[in-house]
């Protein structure tokens, strides 16, 4: 089943590593085979992994977006996900965890990055932070 980007003007997208950007009209594009698909907003920069949920979905990103480097950033995410762990009593977010575990396990990196988006979430609720970058865009609407 093809996937279906309806892109904005100017809105910029990864499509197996390359980004693209979108002209100055809506467009549609119909993505034909299984690709690594990420647009603008999902995109985090190193700088905006500032925090220990941020610090999980940069190294799966990455993976999802760079798949020649999957073992570099394997370990970091393996790291960052148990420190995370540590810290967190709440067992629906605990649950989260080991299922993003188990879809990075399983090269589902896409999926995985849902539901770590649910962990960006779940700590800006509970510590108050300030969204910014990937969050940012979220908070706006």
């Amino acid at each position: 089943m093809p996937l279906k980007l309806s892109l904005k003007p100017g809105e910029k997208f990864v499509l197996n590593g390359a980004v693209v950007q979108n002209g100055d009209r809506r467009s549609a594009l119909l993505l034909q085979n299984k690709a690594s698909v990420l647009r603008e907003k999902d995109i985090m920069q190193p700088e905006e992994a500032n925090s220990p949920s941020r610090r999980i979905y940069f190294p799966v990103m990455m993976m999802y977006l760079d798949q020649s480097e999957i073992d570099k950033y394997q370990s970091e995410f393996v790291q960052r996900l148990s420190e995370f762990m540590t810290a967190i009593r709440n067992p629906d977010i605990l649950a989260d965890c080991v299922n993003i575990s188990r879809l990075v396990m399983a090269r589902e990196y896409y999926k995985a990055l849902a539901l770590c988006r649910k962990l960006i979430e779940y700590e800006d609720e509970r510590l108050g932070h300030v969204p910014s970058g990937l969050s940012e865009s979220r908070a706006a609407s």
